[in-house]
């Protein structure tokens, strides 16, 4: 597998993960200041004081354009929950990508089966938006399974998975498998812990990503 990035993003990638807490706003500030793209987060459940846009503004640069929420709400849990509590239920066919002629990073809320309504979910939102995906990792107990898990659950909705992001050290017997189960066509980032989370490290992330190619 090839631990590099090449060739164009497909105009959007949706930058999805194994779980929630996993960096996913870190990964997505990479890969936004790499491809220098738009951004998007389609739901912000809680954190509307810093929310993943301020987030990018913040670690990218105040010069990236954040295309506007379809949903924000306050309370910081599940989006189908967060959206109950306002009394509002979460409509996928009001959920519509940005048009840009610049490439687009399009960030989810927790994992794949993470609900936005009574019967649907954040892979539901994928599928619908027809884009492919970037699978953020990170390791912990269980992540293997969780990895192996959410690969099926998009392959057998027919979602491309363009990258799997390695965020953070992993053992060599975890990160075995995971490369072993990805698929054929699908390359591997790798981004490496950090202590802070700037604008200059982010940078610098960036730079040796470009440097690795």
């Amino acid at each position: 597998m090839k631990e590099k990035l090449s060739g164009p993003i497909h105009k959007a990638l949706f930058i999805t993960g194994i779980g929630t807490e996993i960096g996913k706003t870190v990964c997505s500030a990479v890969l936004t200041k790499y491809f220098n793209a738009d951004y998007w987060k389609p739901v912000q459940s809680g954190d509307l004081d810093f929310s993943d846009s301020m987030k990018i503004k913040t670690w990218v640069g105040e010069d990236v354009f954040c295309n506007p929420e379809a949903y924000r709400f306050k309370l910081a849990a599940s989006p189908h929950q967060s959206a109950k509590e306002e009394g509002i239920m979460i409509d996928l066919n009001k959920i519509h990508l940005p048009e840009t002629r610049n490439h687009l990073i399009v960030e989810g809320a927790g994992g794949l089966m993470v609900p936005l309504n009574d019967y649907e979910y954040m892979i539901d939102l994928i599928e619908k938006l027809d884009i492919p995906v970037a699978l953020v990792i990170r390791n912990y107990l269980g992540c293997i399974n969780h990895t192996l898990l959410s690969m099926m659950a998009l392959v057998q909705k027919g979602i491309k998975i363009r990258y799997i992001i390695l965020n953070g050290n992993f053992p060599p017997d975890t990160e075995s498998v995971i490369c072993k189960n990805i698929p054929p066509d699908t390359e591997i980032i790798k981004i490496p812990d950090m202590e802070n989370i700037t604008k200059e490290n982010i940078e610098r992330i960036v730079k040796t990503i470009k440097n690795d190619q």
